[in-house]
């Protein structure tokens, strides 16, 4: 190709962008590279801040994504929800491998700088907690640590106050004509969901008839996806945790690694996993 030719295949890009708005303006890029605000001047601080902030942003589209799903299927409306289920888990695996690159920080590196945040924590993370709320995990306990921020305090209450995505599940479950005890469909949200019988005798009753209840079998494995997901970055977490700070506390002021390791017993979906030994 000459060069001619090549230069051919720009000749209608838009170069002159005064006044116009372009990428940076749209992406507010700005603003967005300006964020990282470094304490120290540190050579791995930058890491931590970006790794960070890019997990926050994932956060965010899982928010919406989870919160779009979960009024589908308050909506019957099951085919959308499975592909706002499916963005979700890929958005998980983003965060996951983030923690790949953040250990490349070694305890000395981390050292450096850990001193110059003080209490900060991402278990003060209200997106973070929201996604925990949404997905049934729920632990008024939690919602501590954003009384003095009164915006995010009422979301997570309300969200706490609110089904969870399981808990429109089961619903969809009793109006497909599945057997679900009443005092489930209206019980206390603010508690995390407890297995129960007969929730896993209805899901054993779609894994069973699978093309009868397509649909709901579809969603239960979009459930499992997000659940397991979930479980590989907590792990990471937890790994991530115990090679850079050992058994430090952690800088929230919770024990750190046998605080992580305790989370990894949560199960959000109980019965999903349950019924798998009784097919």
């Amino acid at each position: 190709m000459t060069q001619a030719n090549s230069d051919s295949t720009f000749a209608s890009a838009h170069t002159d962008l005064k006044d116009k708005f372009d990428y940076g303006s749209y992406l507010k890029l700005e603003q967005l590279l300006s964020a990282q605000t470094m304490l120290t001047d540190t050579h791995d601080e930058p890491l931590f801040i970006i790794i960070h902030q890019v997990s926050e942003l994932w956060m965010k589209l899982i928010v919406h994504e989870l919160q779009s799903a979960m009024k589908c299927l308050q909506q019957n409306n099951i085919e959308p929800a499975m592909k706002m289920l499916a963005r979700v888990s890929r958005a998980q695996e983003q965060m996951t491998s983030a923690w790949e690159v953040l250990k490349t920080m070694t305890p000395t590196d981390y050292l450096t700088f850990r001193s110059s945040f003080g209490q900060a924590s991402g278990f003060q993370s209200h997106q973070y907690r929201l996604i925990e709320f949404l997905f049934g995990n729920k632990q008024a306990f939690m919602l501590k640590p954003h009384a003095h921020q009164p915006e995010h305090y009422t979301l997570l209450e309300n969200a706490m106050r609110q089904p969870s995505i399981y808990d429109l599940a089961i619903r969809l479950l009793h109006q497909h004509g599945l057997q679900i005890p009443e005092e489930l469909l209206t019980r206390d949200f603010t508690v995390s969901h407890q297995a129960n019988e007969a929730v896993k005798l209805a899901w054993l009753e779609v894994y069973r008839n699978t093309e009868k209840y397509w649909d709901l079998y579809a969603l239960a494995e979009k459930l499992i996806d997000v659940e397991d997901n979930f479980r590989r970055w907590r792990f990471n977490h937890l790994t991530t945790v115990e090679r850079v700070i050992g058994f430090k506390v952690g800088s929230g002021g919770t024990a750190g690694v046998p605080y992580l390791r305790r989370a990894l017993e949560i199960v959000l979906f109980p019965e999903l996993w349950q019924i798998r030994t009784e097919l």
